[in-house]
């Protein structure tokens, strides 16, 4: 009587520890641990120049990264869409993302976007200027700090991080 106790009791100890493993095995987990990024349910644009490489090495960074869906546009012009979003000329870079209500200006780090999602900053949005070496989708190693700004309403700037 014993022994079956003991039976029944390992049994369930071994149907709970199937049914915990399963729950891993079925369900997909978002690995990334970039929470704003995995709970964002807004579109996002990327509008590159025609023909860029190194804008399409980011686009593939910033999908692996953020598990996100992205609308791609491709533009012969991208300063029309710099000019409406409020790119400060000293700030721009290749190409532009727009997320929720932010631009994303350049070779951006997933970190700093998760921060400025994580923030929600009254701003216009964020930028890492020009292409330097080592940013994300750029060749080269990185050459001391990425220096990223933030954009005011009213144009102004500032920083915003360093990574």
């Amino acid at each position: 009587m014993i022994f079956l106790k003991m039976k029944n009791k390992t049994l369930i100890i071994v149907i709970g520890i199937l049914f915990v493993v399963s729950i891993f095995f079925f369900i997909k987990p978002k690995i990334n641990g970039y929470s704003s990024l995995n709970t964002l349910n807004e579109k996002v644009i990327f509008y590159k120049g025609a023909g860029c490489g190194c804008c399409e090495v980011y686009l593939k960074y910033l999908q692996s990264k953020s598990g996100l869906e992205i609308n791609t546009e491709e533009k012969t012009d991208v300063l029309d869409i710099k000019n409406q979003y409020g790119v400060p000329r000293k700030l721009e870079s290749c190409h532009t993302a727009i997320i929720g209500n932010y631009f994303v200006e350049g070779h951006m780090p997933i970190e700093a976007i998760e921060k400025l999602l994580n923030e929600r900053p009254d701003i216009l949005g964020i930028s890492l200027p020009g292409m330097p070496s080592g940013a994300p989708g750029m060749p080269g190693a990185k050459e001391g700090e990425l220096v990223i700004y933030s954009i005011n309403n009213d144009g102004s700037y500032q920083e915003f991080m360093r990574i």
